[in-house]
């Protein structure tokens, strides 16, 4: 590897080196004061040392534009930040959570510093994760044919987690402008670097990969480190392609606050990390080479120190965060449908299959908005529109730049998603999280912090992404292609979750979906495609709101609740009951699960005042546990008899058919449970 050394102590103006050395001896003072704050129960309870790291994060941030690149910064790059341009008491207010905290209003864990107004990135406390934001950015660079690149930064070891090896796999495949900087200190919290890969060097592990060039350097030396990093963003922009910058780095002091490092590295150690003292070693060279006196630095160190005291003062005046702002940021406001505001219509017309209404909902949308793009597995293909056609038709309409095949990586499918949306608030992204609902587990790191991003920073950023997935059974599939998700993954505030059961809710559901801000997770039931009892009547730009339940029969005597596969099933065991006993039950169609439609159902109990919760999900730890729970809460007075529920058994999903129809409700079942609820 060979870099232009672009940065020399002889040619660097004085100015520049005078900026440099009053950022690191600021940076440091921050890195050194911050246990105190803890010490005198103040705050930073969370607080990793960069000590060691100060030439590869100051170059870090110097090379960052905030007009054109995003960064996406660790939790230890503290002078990464100030060097991209946060203040002392931007620092300082990040780390004692004060509502004035550029990063998160005081929301996310100390040391996680952030300006999103800049494009550097608020990321989470998942080492390594943020990898795949950066090249979602870089996505967005390459695909609007923008200047600038995506870098992300992070510890050796965090390299050895799966969405790292995605994140560069990805980022190389489509030929991606974003850097990795791996600031190497040999240590991932107490374990050595040889207990986590056996090459010497992290970056070495990627060599193999085609389109990444690796860069390595001395990430104790300013120069070294600043012309590596120059190089680097130039290299990147001018190929499009990915680049790792490799950092050798020391780390001078423990982990963090809550880890003492002199329980595993012995007083020589510790001793020889700390003469490798990148800030003492920049000291030193500005004055061996005379551009510098100790008088003038000791000048400059007083600047600082006044900078920070300053910083201090403000930081114990601002204001904490509010009790009641807990609430705040949860999600953005949805798109309002104003056509439909109650999600219904005149049934007139053909009805369509549940399947082709998604089909034609997806591509009206691509054809109203430039700014949509959709990807995952099997989604675009010569005749291939997904494992189900959903997405038939759409590459050769749309082309390959909006409609295009991810790598079966589900963290990665989900992770870009959220990254590219970064780059334009503009931007609508659908994925195919998996293509079976049972396959979105390896995503579930991405889509829980997809939950948070909303209200993690404070309001500035939601991914406006919508995640498809083909969810339940009743086709033979057994353990991976038959499971229902959603009563986990309603557990998550900060996305909505929706499951239609016909073809105009799918499509009027699908169309909130992708014009509102912020996250949805669109379940499917894909045993409902093609099937005629789906099928409906989809008028033209048909919306349906979130929360907004259907009451898809009216009835006096008892009410069921339901959604997904098996409200075709309730229909039918209410129009059976009803000529077989003369009783009229009502069914409500939830459609959206979060937010959840409490009016309707409650109103409907008040009238009832028998409720039946009906799912495909298992009965235990089901989301009809909280529809049953909040009927008792807020119901109890209205009801006759106890709330019931019918469901799946507490086993998986079976492959063999009569193990299928042993687990899964079904309409003898569901007419049992209501038969024995109007008797009670």
């Amino acid at each position: 590897m060979s870099v232009n050394k672009k940065y020399t102590i002889e040619k660097t103006p004085k100015a520049t080196l005078k900026k440099w050395y009053h950022l690191m001896s600021m940076g440091r003072m921050l890195d050194d004061k911050a246990p105190n704050y803890l010490k005198q129960a103040l705050g930073w309870s969370y607080h990793a040392p960069y000590a060691g790291h100060d030439a590869i994060q100051l170059a870090i941030g110097q090379v960052f534009d905030r007009k054109t690149d995003h960064l996406f910064p660790y939790y230890r790059d503290m002078l990464t930040n100030i060097s991209a341009g946060l203040t002392a008491e931007e620092i300082i207010l990040n780390g004692i959570s004060k509502a004035d905290d550029v990063a998160s209003g005081g929301r996310h864990m100390s040391n996680h510093f952030a300006k999103p107004e800049w494009n550097i990135h608020n990321v989470s406390s998942c080492t390594g994760n943020h990898t795949l934001h950066a090249v979602g950015a870089a996505r967005g660079i390459k695909k609007y044919k923008a200047k600038g690149v995506a870098i992300s930064s992070q510890g050796e070891s965090s390299t050895s987690e799966g969405y790292v090896y995605e994140a560069i796999n990805g980022a190389s495949n489509e030929k991606l402008p974003v850097i990795f900087v791996f600031q190497d200190n040999r240590y991932g919290i107490s374990v050595p670097k040889k207990d986590q890969t056996a090459n010497l060097r992290a970056a070495d592990n990627f060599r193999g990969f085609k389109n990444l060039k690796i860069m390595r350097c001395d990430g104790k030396d300013v120069f070294q480190s600043m012309n590596t990093m120059a190089e680097a963003k130039k290299y990147a922009e001018e190929h499009q392609i990915p680049v790792i910058v490799h950092a050798s780095v020391v780390r001078m002091r423990s982990h963090s606050n809550s880890d003492d490092h002199a329980l595993y590295r012995d007083e020589n150690e510790r001793h020889c990390v700390n003469a490798a003292d990148p800030l003492l070693r920049y000291r030193k060279i500005l004055v061996a080479a005379k551009r510098f006196t100790e008088k003038e630095l000791d000048s400059l160190d007083e600047e600082a120190k006044k900078e920070v005291s300053a910083a201090h003062k403000v930081g114990l005046k601002a204001p904490n965060p509010t009790p009641e702002s807990i609430f705040d940021f949860v999600l953005p406001e949805p798109y309002k449908a104003e056509k439909y505001p109650d999600g219904t219509h005149q049934e007139e017309g053909e009805k369509i299959k549940l399947i082709t209404a998604l089909n034609e909902t997806l591509k009206a949308e691509f054809r109203r908005n430039q700014d949509t793009y959709i990807w995952g597995q099997d989604v675009a293909y010569k005749e291939k529109g997904g494992i189900f056609n959903v997405t038939k038709g759409m590459q050769q309409e749309f082309g390959i730049e909006r409609v295009f095949n991810a790598p079966i990586a589900e963290d990665f499918i989900v992770g870009t998603a959220n990254g590219m949306s970064r780059f334009n608030k503009d931007i609508r992204i659908v994925v195919e999280g998996a293509e079976f609902a049972d396959y979105f587990w390896p995503a579930m790191e991405q889509f829980v912090e997809m939950t948070h991003e909303y209200w993690r920073t404070n309001g500035k950023f939601a991914p406006n992404v919508t995640i498809r997935l083909a969810s339940g059974g009743y086709i033979g599939g057994g353990l991976y292609h038959s499971q229902t998700t959603e009563g986990a993954l309603t557990t998550f505030p900060g996305i909505r979750v929706v499951y239609p059961s016909f073809a105009d809710d799918a499509a009027g559901l699908l169309r909130t979906s992708i014009r509102s801000e912020g996250p949805t997770l669109f379940l499917e039931p894909k045993a409902l495609y093609n099937d005629p009892k789906a099928m409906a009547v989809v008028p033209d730009d048909f919306e349906v709101p979130f929360g907004k339940a259907r009451i898809r029969r009216e009835g006096s005597d008892m009410t069921i609740i339901t959604y997904g596969n098996t409200t075709p099933m309730c229909l039918e065991v209410a129009d059976k009951l009803e000529k077989e006993s003369d009783v009229n039950i009502e069914v409500i169609d939830l459609r959206s699960l979060i937010p959840l439609d409490k009016e309707t159902v409650l109103k409907s109990v008040q009238k009832t005042s028998r409720a039946l919760v009906v799912h495909e999900d298992k009965v235990f730890g089901g989301f009809g546990g909280e529809v049953a729970a909040m009927i008792m809460e807020e119901g109890f007075e209205f009801l006759d008899a106890p709330v019931r529920r019918v469901g799946s058994t507490f086993t998986p999903v079976g492959f063999n058919r009569i193990l299928e129809e042993a687990i899964l409700p079904n309409s003898d079942k569901i007419k049992q449970a209501a038969e024995e609820m109007l008797a009670y």
